[in-house]
């Protein structure tokens, strides 16, 4: 399937409600103030727009939005005191951090491609797995594949396309084509677009010069210093062979989708961590905006008249207060009796209630999103062993298990496609296969615990040199773990020959 003609919206309209869901999830992962007011409709300093006051009382969807806490706007000559928590960042870092705290393990057949597969493994490829799944825990998954550079480096690496960039084509629930797309360039109101669609086996580039809402018309890839050196490497039809046989770009969705399930074309976009939540979160700024509030509406003042606090007069010098800051003139009359004219103002700082509001909130939060308190931080940092661990973190480690069911699978084909477009362009002599992934468990056991369990199993006889070593070092190979057991053999003496393997009986 070629590349759009041109003169067509773009993005597509069907794309508009996933778009506008991740420009949501964007805007609370981002933590930028000043992007949620601008998604909710909260402006400052000017007071509200006429149209979005009109829209919101006849009950339309800035309606809606008004009742977010983000869409009020600041009244007019007063400063924004909204306090914004970001909580959604620590969500979405948090998912990652339980899937790639440790790097998976990578293993094919042959001995020269897993020697391959160890360098390219190690090139990076953790760090871009990490960022990788935080995106796709924000904006609901996310999209990678194979790139390589010459010029840059001598092997190729991983590349992570964002999802609210990328018109995917499905079949029967799996990935077959994408285009993803990149402004290179806008200038008066123009907008140049880089397309880039994959298929099985190759790329089809194309430049298309238009405006803000429309994709505009297809021009030459050397009109752009972006697009120039994809030029001499295309087809007539604007194709590149990628030197893998299938599509060489994987879709990892965070998790399954709700509000899409019965538009077709949406129905296999993920769900971001965020999805649902977003009201919490909006109460959360709220609570501790004004929990903020009472402490700067608690500060203690002194009501006084100003000529207190001022000037003495032409000719009899003025006078200071070191504690003037806890004053507050007015423009009253001075009366005989000083004492009345004193007035303290102390409001009260409700800590207790704000407090428990803004836990109770960010447990709904946790609770909702999938994940426990503990994995947070929440709970206490006392230490315990690895299985109490397990067992406070439970809502996070089943979250985590069924993201591992969809990024194992994909991993497997993307590592697949990386080695097959690292032996196409820098040669090497790999068998490109599909490798075994294994996830590396994200709660390590004590040291300790670990030498204590073996030592018991060892002293009841429960359990073989060869197994008890296997637990002790559960990331060691076949290779490793029988030297071990000979070197402990050797040590205690207990390394006999078996008479049946030499021929000699005692």
């Amino acid at each position: 399937m070629p590349l759009p003609t041109g003169n067509t919206a773009w993005p597509p309209p069907y794309l508009g409600p996933a778009l506008d869901a991740m420009h949501g999830w964007d805007s609370w992962w981002s933590g930028d103030p000043d992007r949620l007011e601008a998604l909710y409709g909260g402006r400052s300093g000017g007071g509200p727009d006429p149209k979005r006051l009109a829209a919101t009382m006849s009950g339309g969807v800035w309606g809606r939005i008004s009742r977010w806490w983000w869409g009020t706007p600041t009244a007019a000559g007063e400063r924004r005191t909204k306090l914004h928590v970001p909580i959604a960042g620590d969500l979405c870092g948090g998912s990652a951090d339980l899937l790639f705290s440790e790097p998976p393990k990578f293993t094919v057949d042959d001995d020269t491609t897993q020697t391959r597969l160890d360098t390219l493994a190690d090139d990076g490829m953790l760090a871009t797995l990490q960022t990788a799944a935080e995106i796709g825990a924000a904006l609901g998954g996310i999209y990678l594949r194979p790139v390589y550079d010459q010029d840059v480096a001598d092997r190729a690496w991983i590349h992570a396309e964002h999802a609210d960039r990328a018109l995917p084509e499905f079949t029967w629930g799996r990935l077959s084509a994408v285009t993803f797309w990149r402004i290179v360039r806008e200038e008066d109101g123009q907008v140049w677009r880089h397309l880039q669609r994959h298929e099985r086996g190759r790329i089809l580039h194309g430049l298309y010069q238009g405006t803000k809402d429309n994709l505009g018309r297809p021009v030459p890839l050397e009109d752009s210093s972006a697009t120039e050196d994809y030029a001499p490497l295309v087809d007539a039809e604007g194709a590149m062979p990628t030197g893998y046989d299938g599509l060489d770009v994987v879709y990892i969705p965070n998790q399954t989708s709700r509000r899409w399930r019965c538009k077709p074309k949406l129905a296999e976009f993920g769900r971001s961590d965020l999805d649902g939540v977003e009201p919490l979160m909006d109460s959360l700024d709220e609570t501790y905006s004004s929990w903020m509030r009472d402490i700067r509406l608690g500060k203690g003042r002194i009501i006084v008249p100003n000529a207190y606090l001022n000037s003495n007069g032409p000719g009899r010098g003025s006078s200071w207060n070191p504690d003037q800051e806890a004053y507050a003139g007015l423009e009253m009359l001075v009366r005989q009796d000083v004492n009345q004219q004193l007035t303290v103002a102390q409001f009260q700082i409700r800590v207790q209630e704000h407090r428990d509001t803004a836990e109770d909130l960010v447990n709904q939060i946790l609770r909702s999103a999938g994940y426990s308190g503990q994995t947070f931080g929440i709970g206490g940092d006392v230490a315990v062993t690895a299985t109490e661990v397990t067992a406070r973190e439970r809502r996070s480690m089943t979250t985590r298990g069924k993201k591992i069911l969809r990024w194992r699978p994909a991993l497997a084909q993307l590592v697949e496609a990386l080695l097959a477009v690292d032996q196409y362009a820098f040669g090497g002599g790999t068998k490109p296969q599909r490798p075994t992934v294994e996830f590396e468990d994200s709660v390590q056991e004590d040291p300790l615990s670990l030498a204590n369990t073996t030592d018991v199993l060892r002293r009841a006889q429960a359990a073989s040199t060869d197994t008890l070593v296997r637990m002790a070092h559960p990331e060691w190979d076949d290779t490793q773990v029988a030297a071990e057991v000979a070197l402990i053999q050797q040590e205690n003496g207990t390394g006999v020959p078996d008479p049946f393997q030499t021929g000699e009986m005692p």
